[in-house]
Order: structure tokens, then C-alpha cells, then sequence
């Protein structure tokens, strides 16, 4: 790495970007920071990162401009106003989005004559040093290749593909795993309480059990390369499980609410397998609704 890439601005101090800022200190990248909210700011000079006063000084200290916001509206709002600072910049646009806004976003970028790379950051929230964390990038390989080792102390670095939205796919893939989960484990641990037993004594049980979602991720992802898993029989045993987690939890004052969701999956695909006379798969079902490509 030169000593001119030894060098990044990061834009946006939330717990992800003062993350970010820390990484790169531990390094020995010199950083500067710039966040809307300047208090933010404070901490992150303690460490050794140096505070632009205005978004323009931000943006002119520095070729690399690592973005971390809440979406990419917040990117157009952000650097809108500084556009003409653009030109020769690299935007490296680490904050989660749909694909289309990542592309749209990408296109804006260029438009105003800068090099952009999308990221997403998967992560043990905003612990980018956890041993499970790294960062999806998608975007022109040579813009990766050249400023790869800059942005290196992040995170392992997965380089997907010169779709500008690709990292949004993937990463919008895995939290749309993430967030269902999060929401059983809510359910769950409810439930464990309100039955008056101790969260503590559940959670092992739930690890343990955790250690097969690979297995059936692996089998499902195989049926689901040809049109999904769907027995007709498991299908109505897994209408009836989820009835029995309703219960459960609504027996003793818990919101099933998601549980309920889960059931009218597996109700649509029994209703949808007798009436095609064969079964048809909860992924069948998602993938077919109306207006998908």
C-alpha cells in the first residue's frame, strides 16, 4: 500500500462508522471523520482521527470516502450538496439498502465522476473484529483490487461481482434469515418466562440445537435449486407444529403473531397442493408472487 492509500475519510459516526474509524486507527490508517451530528466525533480524535470541520474539508482530505449511513437517501443528502468535490474521489458505500438503491446509488456516483464500490457488513452487530464478520463487496473488480488492502483491517474482505447491487443481495439475504430468527428467539424466550422457567437454563438448549440449521440449509438449498421441498404430508405436520407453538405461547400470554405468519405459509401450500394435485413448496410460493421477474 502506498503511503497516499495509507490514508480514509469515513462519513456517518454511527456504532457501525465509530467501529469502522477504530479499525482503521489499530492499523495505522490515518482517518478523518466527518458525521452530521459533530459530538460524535469527539471520542474517535481521542484515538488519533482528525475531525474535519466541514463535510468539503472531509471529502478533500482523502481519495478513499467510506460511507456509513442509515440507507443510501442519506448518501444523496449527505454528498448532494458537496458534489462538485466528487470528481477522482473512490466512494466505498458500506450502508444497507435494497440492490435497485445500490445501483441507482452507483450510477449517481459515477455520474458526478467518482469510482464507487457498494459493501455489506455482516457482522456481530457492530463488531467488526467478532471472528464472524466480514464485508461483502460488489462493484468493478479493479476499483476493489486497487484499494482492497486500504480497506482490509474492516473485515474479511468477499468480493462478489461487478454488480454494483450484489452485496445488497447477499447481505439482504442473510438478514432476511437473521430477522425471523431474532423474532422466534423473542417468542421463544418468552414463552420459556411467562411458563416461569429460567431463560439461563433454555439458551443451551437452543445452541445445541442451532448446531443442525447448517444441515438443513445445505438439504434445502439443494430442493430449492429445483423448485423447493414440498411433501404434502410434512406439510400438514408442519401446520400442525406451528399450532402447537401457538398455543403454547398464547396459553401463557405470549404474542404468536409471527408464529401465526409461519402457519399461514404452510396453509397456502396445502391449499395450493390439492388444488394442484401435487405438492407445492413454501419456496414455490414465495417465488411466485405476482409482478416477480
Amino acid at each position: 500500500m502506498s503511503e497516499q492509500q495509507r490514508s480514509v475519510t469515513v462519513v456517518g459516526l454511527g456504532p457501525m462508522g465509530r467501529a469502522m474509524v477504530t479499525a482503521f486507527l489499530k492499523a495505522g490508517v490515518e482517518v478523518t471523520v466527518w458525521n452530521r451530528s459533530p459530538e460524535k466525533a469527539a471520542a474517535l480524535t481521542e484515538l488519533g482521527a482528525k475531525h474535519a470541520a466541514t463535510l468539503a474539508e472531509a471529502l478533500d482530505a482523502n481519495r478513499v470516502i467510506v460511507l456509513s449511513l442509515t440507507h443510501y437517501a442519506a448518501m444523496y443528502d449527505v454528498l448532494g450538496p458537496v458534489a462538485d468535490r466528487l470528481p477522482g474521489k473512490v466512494i466505498a458505500n458500506l450502508s444497507s439498502d435494497s440492490p435497485e438503491h445500490a445501483r441507482a446509488g452507483a450510477a449517481w456516483v459515477r455520474g458526478h465522476g467518482a469510482e464507487f464500490l457498494s459493501g455489506g457488513v455482516m457482522s456481530a452487530g457492530a463488531d467488526i473484529e467478532h471472528p464472524a464478520s466480514y464485508i461483502f463487496y460488489s462493484g468493478p473488480r479493479p476499483v476493489f483490487d486497487t484499494h482492497a488492502e486500504l480497506l482490509r483491517p474492516l473485515s474479511p474482505q468477499e468480493y462478489l461481482g461487478v454488480d454494483d447491487g450484489l452485496a445488497q443481495v447477499f447481505y439482504q439475504g442473510l438478514l432476511t434469515i437473521f430477522h425471523p430468527w431474532l423474532l422466534a428467539f423473542d417468542q421463544a424466550t418468552a414463552m420459556i418466562a411467562r411458563s416461569g422457567h429460567d431463560i439461563a437454563r433454555f439458551v443451551p438448549f437452543a445452541v445445541r440445537s442451532s448446531a443442525a440449521f447448517p444441515v438443513f440449509m445445505e438439504q434445502f438449498s439443494v430442493a430449492n435449486q429445483q423448485g423447493g421441498w414440498a411433501d404434502l404430508a410434512s406439510l400438514k405436520m408442519m401446520d400442525a407444529g406451528a399450532q402447537h407453538i401457538i398455543e403454547a405461547s398464547e396459553e401463557v400470554g405470549v404474542d404468536a403473531t409471527f408464529s401465526h405468519t409461519a402457519q399461514a405459509f404452510w396453509r397456502r401450500a396445502v391449499t395450493a397442493s390439492a388444488a394442484a394435485g401435487s405438492a407445492v413448496s413454501t419456496y414455490e410460493l414465495m417465488s411466485a408472487v405476482p409482478g416477480n421477474a
